[in-house]
């Protein structure tokens, strides 16, 4: 348990400015994370080090496809989200209380110090990051100092000031952007649109970004709200890939799946607008294949979370298509397994 950072008194509360609620947390309670608890007018983060999930993840796991592909990261997680999705995928760790070990950052830059060279760095992931705000930030100061990446895989729910405190030590971030409606975010997840979209516009001039949402069965499968994010999102950059996940029912959801021919129908639309839309949770072979924007043909094929078919020469600084020389944006090397 550490002191909190990001908090003011006020009135005998204390009141959070970590993330956009803004909770005003009475003595002895905590704010809608779980995780944050007010004693004796000081803001403690109960869950500093405590891992409630711990792996070494292929990167496109995360989902990250242009950031060092085919390599693996430390994947670390916690418990407690400042968002409550009633369709959450890992609701075991978010709005439950799992078995958790304690580390320090110390022994988190020693973990992957022992996975060898194809380990790239640290993600925070499975969990919201946001929550274990304290333990990201000192951990990932020690692993950028080592020479290592950090990722933060995030609902990207959270003030501009901890943001920008953080960003620094952040090399690549997939940003959950779950609607394009706040309606949908009010309603399903008790959060609000316009603070993500605040995030992403400051994320992507910053480091590298990829994008996910999670196609809701009939929730967020219009054909005018794909259309509405998609070209937000080629406003900033054409080039920031867009991840679209089948859901499947889940914590207190219980929609059927996703139909294929709405998850197909989302990645056509997403495509007038932007250059790389990937389908996950879904067997597809077209799915995961990443296409020269120019000539269209494929240069790097996945199955799966595995590389299997390379098609790229090195150019000054970046990645060009084997076919016709066109810059692909990728980040880092390209492992093949």
């Amino acid at each position: 348990m550490r002191e909190a950072l990001f908090y003011e008194k006020r009135d005998g509360k204390v009141v959070c400015h970590l993330c956009p609620h803004e909770c005003a947390v009475k003595e002895g309670k905590t704010g809608l994370c779980r995780v944050r608890q007010n004693r004796e007018e000081k803001l403690y983060t109960l869950n500093y080090g405590a891992c409630s999930s711990c792996a070494v993840d292929p990167v496109e796991k995360k989902p990250l496809y242009h950031f060092y592909p085919g390599h693996t990261i430390l994947s670390l997680g916690t418990w407690g989200c400042n968002l409550r999705c009633l369709f959450c995928q890992n609701w075991e760790i978010s709005q439950g209380n799992p078995p958790t070990v304690n580390l320090e950052p110390a022994q988190v830059l020693d973990m992957l110090r022992a996975q060898g060279p194809r380990c790239i760095g640290v993600a925070y992931t499975y969990s919201e990051p946001v929550v274990w705000y304290e333990f990201v930030l000192d951990t990932a100061k020690l692993v950028k100092e080592a020479g290592y990446k950090n990722v933060l895989v995030t609902n990207g729910f959270i003030n501009e000031e901890p943001l920008c405190k953080l960003l620094p030590y952040v090399d690549a971030m997939n940003i959950d952007l779950k609607s394009f409606r706040d309606e949908f975010y009010r309603r399903l997840c008790r959060g609000r649109l316009e603070p993500v979209k605040r995030t992403i516009e400051q994320v992507h001039r910053r480091c590298h970004l990829e994008v996910t949402t999670l196609l809701v069965t009939g929730e967020n499968t219009g054909e005018e709200e794909i259309e509405a994010l998609a070209s937000w999102l080629a406003g900033l950059s054409p080039d920031i890939p867009l991840h679209l996940s089948r859901y499947f029912p889940n914590f207190e959801f219980t929609a059927p799946p996703t139909p294929l021919e709405d998850l197909y129908r989302a990645r056509d639309i997403a495509r007038r607008y932007l250059r790389y839309v990937y389908l996950g949770n879904v067997w597809d072979e077209e799915g995961g294949i990443t296409y020269c924007p120019e000539c269209r043909r494929p240069v790097i094929k996945r199955e799966g979370y595995k590389i299997r078919e390379v098609a790229l020469k090195e150019g000054e600084g970046s990645w060009l298509c084997a076919s016709c020389s066109a810059a692909l944006p990728l980040v880092g090397r390209v492992f093949v397994r």
